[in-house]
């Protein structure tokens, strides 16, 4: 009796969320609260995030702390019954889906992509098509180039061979829609068949996959999405039911997965790295991609603004959806935006600015830099990674932004071995 009781309290202390996190009955619309007054929030914060959220074209905001809501708020006409489409973000479902088939003995992520698919779904030569496996998929490490004209295009020549699988991580969506495929080969349903018995059941999310184009795209309510952050939260334990017992996969899926780009696991996108590369560039950008988010935090994150955040250290959910607030494939400067105002709300403020002294300053024309005491060299590059300015100056420096198109842009200056890298967006 006494080696149970010890094996119960090494449960408890090593996955301490599992007995404290809230779980809705998957019936029905009751939810639990908890005020921000009472987890000892700053209230007056919380019109500014609001504000912030509407003003970046925001349709559902929901936050969850142990999986009560504490802020919940929709935009126009909006509701809690309101469907919205997940974008990428729905790359996540399909992770823990072939996460589920592994478990079931169906598949292995270490099989060729063409056990499932067939020969030839691809341009490449036999031995080429034949190294890729369901593991690249999963990764973005297909080497399928990702620079053809349609990279949504599924179909076998549209598929090119760009580099060896594995050599190279490129955020393509043409091999990682075609997982679908593979789950329905390896296990003889459909993919809203999968959803439905892996996850609609068990924790009562709504929505479902439809097809548009070449892509298929999950729709759901902002309550289903954030149900998937509690299930993600804990480890694939619904209120006390396992569901994914593949601990390895589940602690893979959200950690590196490759070499390449440090904060990319299995579709999940991860903070808390030394480097990261985004979507369209071959660039490795220096830091965490969210200063502003617990280092633990990773994410599911969509086109047009379509964010699910999991913080398991701070017991932390939120989801974003809504319309595009930029041009940007993923949206992660408006996630870490988001961030840094809850930051506000939960009375602990970020400032992202490690590098000492160094200041960047942002205006409607212009990039001012100041690092005094420094002579320093800065490079700009665009959202492909082109080097387009490079600029040597001492203490300050003002890079003018008028004749730069709109996009993302990336902001690195040396001093010595001082490196400080920033994020701007021309509008």
């Amino acid at each position: 009796m006494k080696y149970i009781q010890l094996f119960l309290l090494i449960i408890l202390f090593a996955c301490p969320s599992l007995a404290q996190v809230y779980f809705p009955p998957t019936s029905g619309n009751t939810w639990e609260t908890i005020t921000p007054a009472e987890l000892g929030w700053c209230e007056d914060q919380i019109p500014e995030l609001l504000s912030f959220l509407e003003s970046n074209n925001t349709k559902a905001f929901i936050v969850l702390k142990n999986g009560k809501i504490v802020i919940e708020n929709y935009f126009g006409t909006f509701t809690q019954d309101s469907l919205w489409y997940w974008a990428s973000a729905g790359k996540t479902l399909t992770s823990y889906l072939v996460g589920i088939a592994q478990q079931n003995g169906q598949l292995s992520i270490n099989d060729l992509s063409s056990s499932y698919l067939g020969s030839g779904w691809t341009s490449c030569t036999a031995d080429q098509e034949n190294s890729i496996t369901v593991r690249n998929q999963l990764t973005m490490t297909s080497g399928l180039d990702d620079g053809v004209a349609d990279p949504y295009c599924t179909d076998p020549s549209c598929l090119v061979y760009s580099a060896d699988a594995g050599t190279r991580w490129a955020y393509h969506n043409a091999p990682y829609t075609l997982l679908d495929g593979v789950l329905e080969g390896a296990t003889g349903q459909t993919l809203n068949g999968l959803v439905f018995s892996a996850l609609k059941q068990p924790t009562g999310m709504d929505g479902f996959f439809f097809q548009s184009g070449y892509n298929n795209v999950y729709l759901s309510t902002a309550r289903s999405m954030a149900r998937f952050g509690i299930l993600m939260q804990n480890g694939g334990n619904w209120n006390g039911n396992q569901l994914m017992t593949d601990a390895n996969y589940f602690q893979e899926m959200i950690t590196p997965s490759q070499n390449l780009n440090n904060s990319y696991g299995y579709l999940w996108w991860l903070n808390g790295q030394s480097t990261y590369m985004i979507p369209q560039t071959q660039i490795v950008i220096p830091g965490m991609m969210f200063p502003n988010a617990p280092s633990d935090v990773y994410a599911a994150l969509g086109r047009d603004g379509q964010c699910l955040n999991v913080s398991p250290s701070e017991g932390l959910v939120f989801i974003r959806m809504g319309n595009a607030p930029d041009n940007s494939l993923v949206p992660f400067l408006l996630n870490d935006q988001i961030w840094g105002k809850l930051n506000y709300v939960m009375c602990t403020p970020v400032v992202e600015n490690s590098v000492e002294n160094f200041m960047l300053n942002q205006t409607a024309t212009s990039v001012q830099i100041y690092w005094p005491g420094k002579a320093f060299t800065c490079e700009v590059y665009d959202s492909k990674g082109n080097k387009i300015i490079s600029r040597e100056s001492r203490i300050s420096e003002e890079i003018s932004t008028t004749q730069l198109p709109s996009g993302l842009y990336v902001i690195r200056c040396s001093s010595g071995s001082n490196m400080a890298t920033r994020k701007v967006v021309i509008r």
